[in-house]
Parts: C-alpha cells; structure tokens; sequence
C-alpha cells in the first residue's frame, strides 16, 4: 500500500469507528500480503489472509506508514552511522515529527494538548507496531538514538510536572526540535534504583537546588538538551528520591560519550554534575516521590524494549534465511542442509512465540488503567523482557553460525548479524537485568496472587 500521500483527511476517514481497548475484525476486511514474505521475515498477520483479533485495517494502514518512513529515512544509513558513532538525530525526530507519529513513542494516551493526533484511534497495537517497524533497520544504536531517550525521558514530565514547565518542554521536544532523555543509572546503582547517591539540596532561600553526583550509560545523553534526573532529595532508600529537570546549559553539567560493546550511534552518555543550580520549578511531581514515578515508567520500557528485541531475533532469522537461500557449500545452497533448516526453524520457533506472548501483554495494557497494569502486568512485562532478550541472544548468535565468516566483518552481507551480535547485551542488561527480572516477575506474581 502507497501511503506516502495520504493526509489527515483520509486517514481519519478510514480508520473504523471501534473501541480501541476491545478489538474485532471488521466485516469483510481481508488483509492482504504485505513485506517481501520471505518465510518467518514478518509476524503471521503480515502474510495474505491471516486475520486476528488484534489488528485492524489502522493497523495495516499504520504499519505501511512506519515500514515507508524506516526503508527510506533510515535503513540506508544505518552501517555509516554505526560506524561514525553518531547520528543526524535533531533531523530524524523533525521528520518524524512531521510524519505525526512521533508522540506515539511515550506511550497512551497520545499527548492530544501537545501533539496532534493525525491517525484516530490509538491503541498499545498501534505502539507496537511502531516500535517493531523501526526495529527491522537492525541496528540498536539506530533505534535508541531515535527513541531511547524520549520513550523514557519524557513520560515523566508528561505526568507529573507543572503545568508550566509542560508548555515550556513537550512542545519542542514533540517538534523535533529539543531532545530529551533519562537519568537513572549511576555507577554505583543500577537495577537497584533506592540506592542512587546524586544529591539535590535545597538552597536556604527555597530558590533552587543544587545538584551534585554522576550519572553513567544515559542514552542520547550527549545530544540532549534535557535531562529527566533521578536525584536524592531526603534520607536513604526509595522514599528520598526525587526528580529534576536538568537543562544541559546549566553551568556545572558535562557530558561525555561513553565507548561501549554495541548501540555506538545512541549516544551512550558519562554525565557529571558539580554545584549545579536548578530552579525548584523544574522538580517533576512531589519531593522525595520520584521512586512510585520511576516505576510507573519501568513497566512501559521493558515493554518496548521487549518488542524492539524481538524483532532484531526476526531480524537476524529473515537475513538468515535469505542467506542461506543463496549461499552454496559442498554443492548445494545452505538452506538444503538439514541442520541449516533445523536452525532456522530453532529461530522461529522462539520469535513466534516470543511475538505471541508479547501481543498477550500488549492486549491487557489496552484493558488496563496504569496503576492497575503497574501491579498486574509488572511480573508478566518482566518475564516477556526476559524471554525476549535470550529469544535475541540466540538468534544472533545462531545466525552467526549460519553466515560464518561473512558475520565477523563490518559492513557486507553480514553487516546486520555483525553489528546485531553487539547489540545483545545492550537489551539483556538496561531496563533491568534478565536476573533482576526474573526475581521479580516471581515476587510480583506471589504478590498478587495473594491479592
């Protein structure tokens, strides 16, 4: 489907009068292939008559939209910018900003004050589907310095702060035109949020805090212009931590991009904060109630960083396969090879349930309210963010197997595998460690199992 001319008009106009949290199949609506059908290259409602309850005709609509925008916008340039460590992100979020689908990135519900809503109804599918989209340019430096730092640095102002500092912030970050990201992690805390050291104290005259401390592995943290911090405000533990919003033109902030395994374009940042003045009117909600916000935030995160790896799994699958229909040893091409064939169905076999589990999760977040889904999802987010980080892990390093040689060059026909292969740890570790969740999602169910 041709949507690059279609404008609010017709969208709107086409998308079906429905309950977004309660999904069906219109009548007579019968999906058409769509993607280049190699085998397990695409979810199973991509292929030609494969209908769910899931997706409707603004789904497919909406997927043709994204999958336009990434073929063109970034998957040409995604091996340059890995290589440059950098990327041209001010430019992509201008364009994605004006293919109106950038406010979907924090999440329900659309931003409607802020951003306007060029596509109707908008449910979790929609997000999804965005997130997955923009993960087929296979890279997670690409992705995260196009989304990392808004998905997680923004949702919080959007909540919790005054209303003044919304206008001041969400309309130019929703533009394009300023870039956001969080500031959790520190080197001395990671998963273990209750024990950050940076400190804000309050100056006598009520003014203004000052900030003191580090922050480490911040993501676009070294093109941003603002930064969602987690600060210690009050005692030890989780009941005195607060947050700011730290604007890089303060005196006392540096930045300073950090040379890691993989994600190189994303801008993985080192920050430090000395005597850093900041007006009490950029505190985001109460003092000393940043800890409930950061784990309202959590949830939404590892969702997304579920489906973005999921996606690189079926990413590292579709090249496979491609490559192994043309590639030839011992006289016949790979993919006639039975232990070939048995890899590659490992691979799906993994994916496909790991998307299954994941649209599992997606349709309670459509039934949920956030407080609700922070307690009855949070064991479940946790366990898919797990299952979809080790589904990652092994297709990579199965399709490592598949390319030989060719994966262990930069650039080329393994270009992606390579790169990919880099990236693993960068989603089995942030957004909370495959341990950490797996402990939680235990915790978390025994505890509302009592419920």
């Amino acid at each position: 489907m041709d949507v690059s001319g279609m404008n609010e008009r017709n969208w709107t106009s086409q998308v079906p009068s429905m309950d977004p949290v309660a999904l069906t199949v219109e009548e007579g609506f019968e999906p058409e292939a769509f993607g280049d059908q190699v085998a397990f290259g695409d979810p199973y409602w991509y292929r030609s008559k494969m209908v769910s309850p899931y997706y409707n005709s603004s789904h497919h609509q909406f997927r043709a939209l994204v999958r336009e925008w990434v073929e063109n916008e970034i998957m040409p340039f995604c091996n340059e910018w890995d290589e440059a460590k950098a990327m041209p992100v001010r430019e992509l979020l201008t364009k994605a900003a004006a293919s109106g689908w950038l406010p979907a990135i924090v999440g329900l519900p659309w931003p409607e004050k802020y951003a306007k809503n060029p596509f109707g109804l908008f449910d979790y599918f929609h997000e999804m589907i965005l997130h997955d989209e923009l993960a087929r340019c296979g890279s997670g430096g690409v992705l995260w310095g196009l989304s990392g730092g808004l998905a997680i640095g923004l949702p919080p102002v959007l909540k919790f702060a005054s209303q003044e500092l919304k206008n001041r912030i969400v309309p130019e970050v929703f533009s394009g035109e300023k870039i956001i990201c969080l500031a959790i992690t520190e080197p001395y805390a990671g998963s273990d949020v209750a024990n950050i050291r940076c400190t804000a104290e309050k100056d006598p005259s009520g003014q203004f805090y000052t900030v003191n401390g580090e922050k480490k592995w911040i993501t676009n943290g070294v093109f941003a212009d603002y930064f969602t911090v987690a600060v210690r405000t009050g005692g030890p533990g989780m009941g005195g931590i607060s947050f700011l919003l730290i604007e890089k033109t303060f005196p006392g902030v540096e930045t300073k991009q950090m040379k890691c395994m993989g994600v190189w374009s994303s801008g993985t940042t080192y920050i430090t904060f000395t005597d850093v003045k900041v007006p009490v009117a950029n505190l985001i909600g109460q003092e000393n109630h940043g800890f409930r916000y950061i784990m309202l935030n959590f949830n939404h995160e590892r969702w997304m960083l579920a489906v973005q790896a999921n996606r690189f799994a079926r990413v590292c699958l579709e090249e496979s396969v491609k490559y192994a229909g043309k590639r030839r040893t011992f006289g016949k091409k790979l993919i006639e090879h039975p232990v070939i064939r048995w890899k590659v169905a490992e691979m799906a076999r993994q994916v496909e349930a790991t998307h299954a589990l994941t649209e599992q999760v997606t349709h309670q977040m459509n039934q949920l309210g956030p407080e609700e889904a922070m307690i009855r999802l949070g064991g479940d987010t946790a366990l898919l963010k797990v299952q979809a980080t080790k589904t990652f892990e092994f297709c990579a390093r199965e399709a490592a197997q598949i390319f030989g040689g060719a994966s262990y060059v930069r650039g080329g026909q393994g270009e992606k595998i390579e790169r990919l292969y880099r990236d693993v740890r960068a989603y089995a570790i942030p957004g909370g460690s495959e341990e950490i969740m797996m402990d939680l999602a235990v915790r978390q169910s025994i505890k509302t199992s009592k419920m």
